[in-house]
């Protein structure tokens, strides 16, 4: 089992950043990839990005997104980063992160554990 807690959402001016972090508790963090979602009002949940396991050296972005975040991890915290630059308004949402012990950040195969979110608010 695994417990995810989420902060570093805010309010911030379009342009601006906000690095989230994800902190899991239990065991073995380094098995787990993590991904990060996000729900704006009245929109599905979608994926934004995710991380496999070990090294991190897989990683996943929604088009929207890449090349302004940046997923990262740091197993001796049992922490997942999401930076995120160059803010946008539609950008504003509940952003969540999930895991599961896998290999791969895929969306296409269910996240296990889900914390509760974050909210990130970006004006224009």
């Amino acid at each position: 089992q695994v417990q995810l807690v989420e902060s570093g959402g805010g309010l911030v001016q379009a342009g601006g950043s906000l690095r989230l972090s994800c902190v899991a508790s239990g065991r073995n963090f380094d098995f787990y990839a993590v991904g990060w979602f996000r729900q704006a009002p009245g929109k599905e949940r979608e994926f934004v990005t995710g991380i496999g396991w070990g090294s991190g050296s897989v990683t996943e972005y929604v088009d929207s997104v890449k090349g302004r975040f940046t997923i990262s991890r740091d197993n001796a915290e049992n922490t997942v980063y999401l930076q995120m630059n160059s803010l946008k308004s539609e950008d504003t949402a509940v952003y969540t992160c999930a895991a599961r012990k896998h290999n791969s950040p895929s969306p296409l195969i269910p996240y296990d554990f889900w914390g509760q979110g974050t909210q990130v608010t970006v004006s224009s």
